[in-house]
């Protein structure tokens, strides 16, 4: 009875199955006489491949990057192989292609991952969202091809290495195109998005534990810019020359005073104006990016905006309550805007929500608890975020405070 196996492993070439002229390389795995070839997805010209040794020729780094890829498969396939002797299985050729392999998980891979999240994901989250997961998925295929030298990685391989490895690829990636370096927040945030698809994984039993057990995630809470009431003021009371300036202006500050993000004021119709428990007109909607309810009372310069509009032919013709601009030409022209107000901030559309949240509801003792519902967080932290910013707010109730203690100590 046989006790000991003989184990082989070789890398070769097929020339006779050249593709744009270069040939795909196989792992020739020899057990007990039992040869199965398994192969690499991996190619390389003839004439730079050594039969005798089984590698690339040559120092240049696509071919430095192959032999490393070999190590990892030869050092990898050795571990499938003494996995086998651990588990007192039976050890064949085929038993180690196919652990290698894990022909019976090979569906738990990232790209799987991915593929599933975005399909069960796509009545979830909205296409906006959804492109952020694609980006970050982008991200870590990119990472993946550059540290492990494979197209995909089983969500096994995804441990505390993994992690840490990928937060440093993202805080040294310079992109290619006109984007900023990606910074902290940046980087966590593509973190975040890895979190809940291993969270989607480990809840459909494809991995037992979360390599995000002992990571941990360091979000550094930045200002959020907003305009103060003398530069908000400044915005409204400005003449402009130009319809476009007037009209972006105007959705801008209505945004200012309702608390919406940019895809929401552009979505609104007439039936979201409705009566609130108040007799008063409300808007009635849902954030497009959380599918959570906004119940907003009208305050009168929203009210007023509204109004403005409210026979706008362009507006009419799509059923919305604006004309419909893009985020992008909206963000180009508040530059200008910023520029003849004479306000040295960069004004971006979403600065009107931070405005609304900062400036002219929590300044004005509206409770966190109730700016938090109107903006339709879904988390309070979110909201806190605000809080910390208002500097004004605080001076005047330490004002309040200091003449109640000035007429105590006069009563006495």
């Amino acid at each position: 009875m046989r006790t000991v196996n003989t184990f082989g492993l070789q890398f070769l070439i097929r020339p006779d199955k050249l593709k744009d002229g270069k040939a795909p390389i196989y792992a020739r795995i020899t057990v007990n006489r039992e040869i199965i070839h398994l192969g690499l997805k991996q190619y390389i010209e003839p004439r730079s491949w050594d039969t005798r040794r089984g590698f690339g020729k040559g120092s240049r780094d696509e071919v430095r990057a192959l032999n490393n890829y070999l190590e990892d498969v030869r050092t990898e396939i050795g571990e499938c192989y003494r996995e086998l002797q651990l588990k007192k299985l039976p050890i064949t050729a085929e038993a180690i292609k196919n652990t290698f392999l894990r022909t019976e998980e090979v569906e738990h891979t990232l790209s799987h991952l991915f593929a599933y999240h975005n399909k069960t994901a796509v009545h979830q989250l909205s296409p906006n969202t959804l492109s952020h997961y694609e980006t970050s998925q982008k991200y870590l295929r990119s990472f993946i091809k550059d540290q492990y030298h494979k197209n995909d990685l089983h969500i096994k391989d995804v441990n505390f290495k993994f992690l840490t490895d990928f937060e440093v690829y993202l805080r040294s990636l310079k992109p290619k195109d006109h984007q900023k370096p990606i910074g902290n927040t940046g980087a966590m945030t593509h973190l975040i998005r890895l979190k809940k698809m291993v969270n989607m994984a480990i809840n459909m039993e494809w991995i037992s534990t979360s390599p995000f057990k002992s990571y941990k995630i360091k979000i550094k809470h930045e200002e959020r810019a907003h305009l103060t009431k003398e530069e908000l003021l400044k915005i409204e009371k400005k003449v402009f020359d130009l319809y476009r300036l007037e009209f972006v202006r105007d959705i801008f500050v209505f945004c200012c005073y309702t608390g919406l993000a940019y895809v929401d004021a552009m979505n609104l119709t007439q039936e979201q104006i409705a009566k609130g428990i108040d007799g008063e007109w409300w808007i009635k909607t849902y954030r497009q990016k959380t599918k959570t309810p906004v119940n907003t009372p009208l305050l009168p310069k929203a009210s007023a905006i509204i109004l403005k509009y409210q026979s706008d032919h362009r507006a009419m013709s799509n059923n919305k309550l604006f004309p419909v601009i893009s985020n992008q030409k909206m963000n180009s022209y508040l530059k200008e805007i910023a520029y003849l107000c004479k306000i040295k901030k960069n004004l971006t559309f979403h600065m009107a929500r931070h405005t609304f949240a900062t400036t002219v509801t929590l300044s004005n003792g509206v409770p966190i608890e109730t700016v938090s519902k109107i903006l339709g967080h879904t988390k309070m932290g979110t909201t806190q975020i605000y809080a910390r910013v208002i500097e004004q707010k605080i001076s005047e109730d330490m004002a309040v405070l200091k003449k109640r203690l000035t007429t105590m100590n006069t009563e006495r």
